[in-house]
């Protein structure tokens, strides 16, 4: 659990500042992980998470009643109990492959939000890692070995029956004091004794003697994590819902906020999808939607003419990129879509069109609804949350030479509204459940004609232009992943969507 830690004076080894990070290539470090590779000495938050993404609500609000018990355990009685109680709290019950998918997926961002400079600083150098925990290993070996190159993890192990955990940990126990000198033992031998040994509190005292050198981590409320730009391997994909890092207050705030949120989200989603486009800028904006508009949108295509629709290129943040569009526009803009649900086709207030995956017909049909009006597309295939940019899909490119660019932003304090292995119908609630979530859009010029396929550009090229286009305008960064990596990261799976056999593919969905 661990509250932050204060280093006693007269502690036997120095600070962590004064260990030198030269010629380390060929040593062995062993760290503990909270308060010491990490800013905050507590883990409670990281419980909180596991505990919401497994259990859902309900079990985060087991662990919000069970945190005062296990906070009077921790420091009345001991470590152990206080931390089984978290563990107990936030895993009976869940499924192993749950937990390891959130230990996947969801822990690494806030993981890597909290590096400790000075620790990572020594840990980084150092060409053989090892890292004692308290902490179930299951919990945070994904992160130790895939984000920051440990070799070894030993932590906490949980007892599992029928492929559930019981909440109860494996014998010798919780990993604390005199059970990580044991376990440094085990791994290392008597003989072999690691060069440098990182602690923030008096329970690592007994695994940093074993150690050649041995160095404290002082407590230090505001100091500021390792800069995103200077992680060993930056986060693209992560998922869960619960947005920030939440402390018990914020936990609580959030489990009571829950049940007023579902009752506007549904208020925000109704008035969008009942009232006319032309007033659901304004309809929002009294609801406490943020909705800000950017550059000079152009005007509708007029069938009268004969002119061809514009085709509107979005970066991807949620499936609700297009219908804030059609609002910042105050018309409702036709939208091809590859993965959303039958509910959110059902609220959704604009006509929706399914994606094959068929590059023949996919094309067909899009040409086809530029005849009929404005279109927008996002070539991502998929949103993406941090401010990278996915690979473009240039199908787009081949169709017509009337493309605006647009790039959306999306602002949210609670709750994020898209998913990879939760249901997706449920991503516009979580969205519009934020206090006052926001949408930036920002219209830029029309793609000129030189850049476009008929001015001699290949498809591939107008798209990787346009990709740059949108990241320096967000200043996001681009990247060559696809739909299939981020699902392969984040589920498991190649993200591939069966076509259900009583869909017409080519038939336009909306309402």
């Amino acid at each position: 659990m661990g509250a932050t830690t204060t280093v006693m004076a007269a502690s036997p080894f120095p600070t962590v500042e004064k260990c030198s990070s030269n010629d380390r290539s060929g040593d062995t470090v062993v760290a503990d992980l909270d308060g010491t590779l990490l800013c905050g000495a507590s883990s409670f938050p990281y419980f909180a998470h596991m505990a919401f993404e497994t259990g859902g609500v309900l079990r985060l609000l087991l662990l919000i009643a069970l945190a005062p018990l296990a906070g009077l355990l921790y420091y009345l009685v001991s470590e152990p109990a206080g931390i089984q109680v978290l563990i107990f709290a936030s895993m009976a019950g869940a499924r192993v492959a749950d937990i390891e998918a959130v230990a996947r997926a969801v822990l690494p961002k806030f993981y890597c939000a909290d590096l400790h400079p000075e620790s990572w600083r020594v840990f980084s150098a150092c060409g053989r890692r090892c890292v004692l925990t308290a902490n179930p290993r299951i919990m945070v070996e994904a992160f130790l070995k895939e984000y920051i190159g440990t070799d070894i993890v030993v932590g906490t192990e949980l007892v599992v029956w029928r492929g559930r955990a019981t909440g109860m940990v494996r014998s010798p126990g919780v990993l604390v004091g005199e059970q990580k000198a044991d376990a440094l033992r085990r791994v290392f031998g008597d003989d072999a004794a690691p060069e440098v040994g990182l602690g923030d509190r008096k329970t690592d005292y007994p695994f940093m003697r074993l150690c050649k050198e041995g160095y404290v981590v002082p407590a230090a409320p505001k100091l500021r994590p390792v800069p995103r730009e200077d992680l060993p391997k930056p986060v693209v994909f992560h998922d869960g819902r619960l947005v920030q890092k939440p402390s018990p207050a914020l936990a609580l705030l959030t489990v009571l906020w829950i049940p007023i949120g579902f009752l506007l989200a549904c208020l925000r989603i109704a008035a969008g999808a009942l009232l006319p486009m032309r007033v659901v800028y304004h309809a929002f904006r009294a609801l406490g939607v943020r909705v800000i508009i950017k550059g000079n949108p152009p005007p509708p295509a007029s069938r009268e003419t004969g002119q061809t629709g514009v085709l509107f290129i979005c970066s991807h943040r949620t499936l609700l990129d297009p219908i804030f569009l059609s609002t910042a526009l105050g018309r409702p803009i036709t939208a091809v879509t590859y993965s959303v649900s039958r509910l959110s086709e059902i609220l959704s207030p604009i006509r929706t069109v399914r994606l094959t995956r068929d590059r023949a017909a996919d094309a067909a049909m899009i040409r086809r609804l530029l005849t009929e009006g404005d279109l927008v597309i996002c070539p991502e295939g998929t949103t993406c949350r941090e401010p990278f940019l996915l690979r473009f899909s240039a199908l787009f490119a081949e169709l017509t030479d009337e493309i605006v660019p647009v790039a959306m932003e999306n602002q949210m304090s609670m709750f994020h509204g898209t998913t990879a292995r939760g249901w997706k119908g449920l991503d516009p609630f979580y969205f519009f459940m934020n206090p006052s979530p926001g949408y930036v859009v920002t219209f830029l010029n029309k793609l000129p004609a030189e850049l476009t396929c008929s001015g001699g550009k290949s498809s591939h090229e107008v798209a990787n232009y346009i990709q740059r286009l949108i990241a320096s305008t967000l200043s996001y960064e681009c990247t060559s992943f696809t739909r299939k990596d981020k699902y392969k990261a984040l589920a498991g799976n190649d993200g591939t969507v069966v076509s259900k056999p009583n869909i017409d593919k080519n038939k336009a969905m909306g309402c």
